[in-house]
């Protein structure tokens, strides 16, 4: 959940500048970038507990400390909300303080997991001077959401008062949940709707491979992804799988009416937020906004409502995949390499879209819903997700092969998926690792988890 976008006062004047406004973000092959966006826990090694905004031992610390790598802090306000790297990354803060790296754009998967390491090297060594640490978890494993901190942010007072409006989980997705996410490029709107149909089909496949949050209140929750599950009851106007996507006459266009029939959270104007949540940006676009009577919206307005929109996909001038848990180093190099070598490779995303092509929606919506439970051992057709995902692996394999971008040493991008490869063989994640270990040598203590899994 980033902040407010980069101001842009040009009036819209039209739906089509809506739809050119995606559109421009098309780019030539050899201009194609990754970013991948990392959130985690930050907890006091103390009593393990989230650490508050202010205090010694709090995330207002934490920003400042950062400030020594060449970090230069953003306000909102006065208050520092987060932080600005001069190759356009950033540090942020999730509504409960959970600390996420947004990366820059990069060429390759050896850059991304060179960026994940310094970041992860800079939070440690302030780590140690403050006496906290960071997990590496999709769901909070021991504290209520009752027991979580807010960060000071204008918009997540907006989005708190209403998510209780449209769904039971909403609160519980803002605090206790860590995700990863990967961002990548496409050359043309042929090319964007073949990317969504394959990225948006397989995101329950990817849950499942990176089901990393099987405890909540201390203990298993039955679920081997709660944070996935979390989302089937967030706030359906605005998540989901998306069936549009795959019909006839899909574009940008397509999404642009998406879009535009979801309801609204805010205005930004002036440095504060005008809670606007539930009301609708065609009104807007007629200058009827109940919130903000008799003006119409501009570009960045725009920007913001897109990026209030939590599908599995998200469409923006790129495309982000938003499906999996939050988890360990060498897991988030190997989500950015799995879309990579899926997505970026034409017989790779040709021999994906083979898999998925006649799956109903229906179909894709039960994987959607049974993954969070049963991860790789769901049962589909024939087989079981554990098969597709060995398929998969092997396809973004051979695209990462293909694309020969290679480190110092000479090694390709490929082997990131190692670890994944060995979860896919065996079909045990490590969500069930996690639990094998809370029923056997924790001894049915979640405490530990703090310690065996923290960055």
């Amino acid at each position: 959940m980033s902040g407010a976008s980069p101001q842009n006062d040009t009036p819209i004047e039209n739906k089509q500048m809506l739809v050119d406004y995606l559109a421009a973000g098309c780019k030539p092959r050899e201009d194609w970038r990754i970013g991948t966006e990392h959130e985690k826990f930050a907890f006091r090694l103390s009593d393990l507990k989230a650490l508050p905004y202010e205090g010694e031992d709090g995330i207002k610390e934490l920003l400042n400390r950062l400030t020594r790598f060449g970090w230069e802090p953003i306000r909102e306000g006065e208050t520092v909300i987060g932080l600005k790297g001069a190759d356009g990354s950033s540090v942020s803060l999730e509504p409960a303080g959970q600390v996420e790296l947004s990366g820059a754009t990069v060429e390759n998967i050896h850059q991304t997991c060179d960026e994940v390491s310094t970041h992860l090297h800079q939070v440690k060594a302030v780590a140690k001077e403050m006496g906290i640490g960071f997990l590496g978890l999709g769901y909070r494993p021991k504290w209520p959401v009752e027991d979580m901190p807010w960060m000071p942010k204008g918009r997540y007072k907006i989005m708190r008062e209403y998510m209780p409006k449209v769904g039971t989980m909403g609160r519980e997705m803002m605090q206790s949940t860590c995700t990863v996410q990967v961002n990548l490029d496409f050359c043309s709107e042929k090319s964007m709707v073949e990317m969504f149909r394959v990225a948006l089909a397989l995101q329950p496949v990817a849950a499942a491979l990176w089901a990393n949050s099987p405890f909540r209140h201390g203990k298993p929750s039955g679920f081997l992804s709660y944070r996935s599950h979390i989302w089937t009851d967030v706030d359906n106007d605005r998540a989901g799988m998306l069936p549009f996507v795959f019909e006839d006459g899909m574009g940008f266009e397509r999404y642009v009416d998406y879009a535009l029939d979801v309801p609204m959270y805010f205005v930004y104007r002036d440095g504060k937020y005008i809670d606007a949540s539930g009301q609708s940006f065609r009104d807007f676009l007629r200058g009827e906004l109940p919130a903000y009577p008799g003006h119409k919206p501009v570009m960045s307005d725009w920007a913001d409502h897109i990026s209030t929109i939590f599908p599995e996909v998200r469409l923006k001038t790129f495309m982000e995949m938003r499906g999996t848990d939050g988890g360990p180093w060498n897991k988030l190099c190997a989500l950015s390499a799995f879309w990579v070598g899926l997505l970026y490779d034409d017989d790779a995303r040709a021999g994906a879209w083979d898999i998925v092509k006649d799956w109903t929606t229906e179909e894709r919506q039960m994987l959607r819903d049974q993954v969070p439970t049963t991860a790789l051992k769901t049962k589909f057709r024939k087989g079981t997700v554990q098969d597709i995902a060995n398929d998969v692996l092997c396809l973004s394999h051979r695209g990462l092969k293909s694309r020969r971008r290679l480190d110092s040493v000479g090694m390709d991008e490929s082997h990131f998926l190692k670890p994944m490869f060995q979860i896919a063989e065996s079909g045990l994640t490590q969500a069930e690792e996690l639990v094998a270990a809370y029923e056997k040598r924790w001894n049915g203590n979640v405490d530990t988890v703090f310690t065996e899994y923290a960055y």
